[in-house]
């Protein structure tokens, strides 16, 4: 039998990795400038142990050391970029279809009702390396919507001048 039918993992096609379950050390890829000074780059090349969950040839899944709630995952790029926004173009779109992948099997395996997915660039990243995390959740687990305080808008000029700064740059 399938080791991934009897685990309730998803099938993934060949291209996009396998699902292991104990701890590997994921094989050496691409370039990590980072070497040394970059834990996720010493996960990436297999010298420092992580939990992994999924690896393929662009990135590694590994649960949090210390998790939101069981199941914590952190999706992270084999090479080394620091923010999203330093991602290249070719990556992002396998990177999220293996963030997907990721989000389903934490949601199924953990027999969440959905998942939180974030990144952070620069602020409140622990680790200056790419990296997504992916945690499962269920309704009235604590975890309050954003982290952080929000508020409306208090004029209808402060929304328009906002929109105005944004949409400019992306016209």
């Amino acid at each position: 039998m399938d080791r991934r039918a009897a685990s309730h993992e998803p099938a993934l096609p060949p291209e996009t990795g396998t699902w292991v379950a104990k701890m590997k050390k994921p094989s050496p890829h691409g370039s990590h400038p980072e070497l040394g000074s970059c834990r996720f780059c010493e996960i990436a090349a297999g010298n420092l142990k992580a939990t992994i969950v999924f690896e393929d040839s662009i990135c590694v899944a590994f649960l949090d050391e210390r998790p939101l709630f069981e199941g914590h995952c952190l999706l992270i790029t084999r090479d080394h970029y620091q923010t999203f926004l330093d991602l290249p173009r070719d990556l992002i779109g396998p990177l999220f279809l293996n963030a997907q992948h990721l989000a389903k099997a934490v949601q199924s395996g953990m027999r969440a009702e959905g998942t939180f997915m974030a990144i952070n660039n620069t602020v409140s990243q622990s680790v200056a390396h790419f990296h997504m995390h992916v945690v499962p959740r269920r309704k009235g687990d604590g975890l309050r919507g954003f982290f952080w305080p929000r508020r409306r808008y208090q004029t209808e000029e402060e929304l328009l001048s906002v929109q105005e700064a944004l949409s400019s740059l992306l016209r």
